[in-house]
């Protein structure tokens, strides 16, 4: 069960850096213009970076989710969707062997009978 704690940690961190709207970034710049912390000229700029970083954060932890989803489901030995698409097509390659020919003695043998 470590692992899913530690997974569950990582969402936890990233849900804080990743769950950033709009909105949300433009209440916390207002608070950094009115404390000083931020020029008003730079405010619509500081907004846009936040958004921007947001979405690549949460970009970022998509990956690390998907790869540990796909880790965890090797370990498991369950199959994916690629996993099963190989197979199918292995298969399909398979039953798709050339059909024999019929030789003129073997056609005249099966009118017969």
């Amino acid at each position: 069960m470590a692992t899913n704690d530690t997974l569950k940690r990582y969402l936890d961190a990233g849900m804080t850096l990743v769950n950033m709207t709009q909105q949300r970034a433009e209440a916390i710049v207002k608070d950094l213009v009115r404390a000083g912390e931020l020029q008003q000229s730079r405010a619509q700029k500081a907004v846009d970076e936040i958004v921007e970083r947001s979405r690549k954060n949460t970009e970022d932890l998509m990956k690390i989710v998907r790869r540990e989803v796909r880790s965890q489901l090797g370990t498991l030995g369950i199959a994916t969707k690629d996993d099963i698409a190989r197979l199918e097509a292995k298969i399909n390659r398979a039953t798709r062997a050339p059909a024999k020919k019929t030789t003129g003695k073997k056609a005249a043998t099966a009118k017969k009978g």
